[in-house]
């Protein structure tokens, strides 16, 4: 059946189940979504649970348009009419393209109403489709700007989602059945993650990130039969928003590829706010940039998101459905359904199975789980992690030591994670005095990664929200937190009193954090402190090994006096004993299991362990291997 055909199909099955009376226009895929365009929107509102019976029985993910959409200036004022005014409404976002308006309010429960009867009613009202959210206690302009752009391009981006909607929902041809994985990047290595899934109706690129501290070897390998040309991949799907997983992204549609990126909403804009810094970064070391940022552009508007537990058709013959991961902010387990019950694969990205003051932990039961590709960043016999209370009252300890003797204290952190993780810590180590009360200054793209975190609190843990929106205490508003956003500003603090400085990058691998580290380290009163990761290559990794002299170009060298401490426990990564407790509690237990994102050491040793304790068929991956899995 061809899609028109399809479409007339589905089309008709939808008049038997709406109401007469409502009029059904037009149906058309796009991207994974069936569009529904109807002249009566009004009485598709009147209908509570119409679009829930749809998507049941037509076992699609149903959107409702109307034909003609109100004009935004007085559809805003009829919502501003409906809505009481104790919702304190922030922001107005009209999407065209969705005939979708995000409504920004301090209160959403009373943009809401009892039951959904004021949600009800705007639709009834201005015919556009609202969603709610709590107004964020911190502005991003990179979730602006992403939301200005994306509107500015509704028209392309209207034509690229039913392009891949047709696409999608093509018609399966081969009458083989099988699957298969090529491992791309990041076995026995920490970084340049990628993974091709391959089935004979389609294939599924799973990240696409660089390998830090890397001059040579840092990108996958893009270049194999498996995977080129890059346009006859049919999606493209991201975990989480880290470099090495996400960097390459815009590389893959500067050398072809035309489909859609898929991801959760905050990983689609912390990747989008760290690939352009990235880009800063490298400009400053080389001449040589990967791609420019027209790439990352056309990366937003072929980025397709999705929220956690959301099963959605992305080729013919794959389902995929986002599962918390626990690591940063929008981190996902990827899930794969293959065929009509053929098979199920999961990639875990990087993921986290405790609770941290962020997140809740990763997710370990799943419909069906046949095969599981895991990280094992700390998957050696001896990387364990002290419980996360120990961490924090060590990074208490050196914090109280330096500033007492005069000192400044430095912290490499991740912009996204890491930082935030650190900045819960030293705001409640002052506000409950273990700490002394000094500025805590942030360089880098922290704050802006912490104004993204405050923009999708649904993704935090439920402890994080309660204290931020029922007690109105928000930490990250301290007042011992300063924006660093000027060279000047920067000299200050160099010179400045004793203080904390959380700055990027995480492993010493540019950023502002190697002209800290340039005018701090001769002076043996400071404090250059690890909280996270250090990969082999980096200069992070170097001064943890013991290194006191790193070249810094030009034939010059720093020489280090400050103290260097690490301290373990604020990982965004399982230890040793997480992961194992993650199989553990895996439901159901796979049949294969394949450890990846580790150094040969690690991988190596997780896999021979689950083998010997689970009795589960266990594999270190090479990377340019290929895996049959049916």
């Amino acid at each position: 059946m061809v899609i028109d055909e399809k479409l007339r199909d589905l089309k008709e099955q939808i008049e038997k189940i709406v109401p007469s009376g409502i009029a059904i226009s037009d149906v058309e895929f796009e991207g994974p979504e069936l569009v529904i365009y109807t002249d009566d929107p009004k009485l598709f509102a009147d209908q509570a649970d119409l679009i829930k019976v749809l998507a049941r029985d037509l076992r699609k993910r149903i959107v409702v348009r109307p034909n003609i959409l109100e004009d935004p200036e007085r559809a805003a004022q009829e919502i501003r009419a409906v809505v009481p005014e104790s919702a304190g409404i922030s922001d107005l976002f009209f999407d065209p393209e969705t005939g979708e308006v995000l409504i920004e309010a301090e209160k959403p429960g009373v943009v809401i109403g009892k039951n959904g009867i004021t949600l009800r009613e705007i639709t009834k009202q201005i015919g556009w489709t609202p969603k709610v959210v709590r107004t964020p206690p911190i502005e991003s302009s990179t979730v602006k700007q992403i939301r200005t752009y994306l509107r500015s391009v509704k028209d392309e981006r209207k034509a690229f989602l039913r392009a891949i909607g047709r696409r999608i929902h093509r018609e399966v041809t081969s009458k083989d059945q099988w699957l298969r994985v090529t491992t791309l990047g990041c076995c026995r290595e920490v970084g340049r993650a990628a993974f091709l899934v391959s089935t004979p109706e389609s294939k599924i690129l799973v990240d696409c990130g660089e390998k830090p501290g890397s001059a040579q070897n840092g990108t996958p390998y893009l270049y194999v039969p498996e995977i080129y040309p890059l346009d006859s991949l049919d999606a493209v799907v991201l975990t989480h928003a880290h470099l090495d997983h996400c960097a390459l992204v815009p590389l893959l549609f500067k050398y072809g590829y035309e489909g859609p990126v898929y991801s959760t909403p905050p990983t689609r804009d912390l990747s989008t706010m760290l690939q352009l810094d990235y880009l800063d970064v490298v400009r400053k070391e080389t001449d040589k940039i990967p791609y420019t940022s027209n790439e990352v552009r056309t990366y937003m508007k072929h980025s397709i998101t999705l929220n956690y537990g959301s099963v959605t058709d992305i080729a013919p013959d794959v389902k995929l459905t986002f599962h918390n991961a626990g690591h940063i902010l929008g981190s996902a387990i990827a899930h794969f359904h293959i065929g009509e019950g053929l098979y199920n694969i999961a990639f875990t990205g990087d993921f986290n199975y405790q609770k941290t003051r962020l997140f809740s932990p990763a997710v370990s039961t799943f419909p069906r789980l046949e095969a599981l590709f895991m990280e094992s960043t700390y998957g050696g016999a001896n990387d364990f992690q002290p419980p996360r209370e120990v961490a924090e009252a060590k990074l208490y300890e050196i914090v109280t030591r330096t500033i007492e003797r005069g000192g400044k204290v430095v912290i490499p952190a991740f912009a996204v994670g890491r930082s935030q993780e650190v900045m819960l810590a030293l705001e409640e180590g002052m506000r409950k005095e273990k700490i002394p009360k000094v500025k805590v200054y942030l360089d880098g793209m922290i704050k802006e990664a912490t104004a993204i975190h405050t923009t999708y609190p649904e993704y935090l843990n439920a402890d994080l929200r309660n204290q931020i929106f029922r007690d109105g205490m928000n930490p990250f508003l301290s007042d011992c937190f300063i924006q660093v956003d000027s060279s000047d500003l920067r000299e200050k603090v160099i010179g400045g009193d004793p203080c904390v400085i959380v700055t990027t990058s995480g492993m010493l691998n540019g950023g502002p954090v190697m002209e800290y580290l340039y005018a701090l380290a001769p002076d043996e009163r400071n404090t250059l402190v690890f909280v996270g990761y250090q990969a082999d290559g980096t200069f992070g990794r170097r001064l943890q090994k013991g290194w006191r002299e790193i070249p810094i170009g030009n034939r010059e060298t720093m020489v280090l006096k400050l103290d260097i401490d690490t301290v373990d426990g604020f990982s965004g990564h399982s230890d040793r004993k997480q992961l194992m407790g993650f199989i553990q509690h895996l439901q159901p237990r796979p049949e294969k299991i394949f450890t990846i994102h580790g150094d040969e050491g690690s991988t190596i040793d997780l896999a021979s362990s689950i083998y010997k304790r689970f009795h589960i068929e266990t594999r270190s991956p090479l990377n340019l291997e290929t895996y049959r899995m049916v």
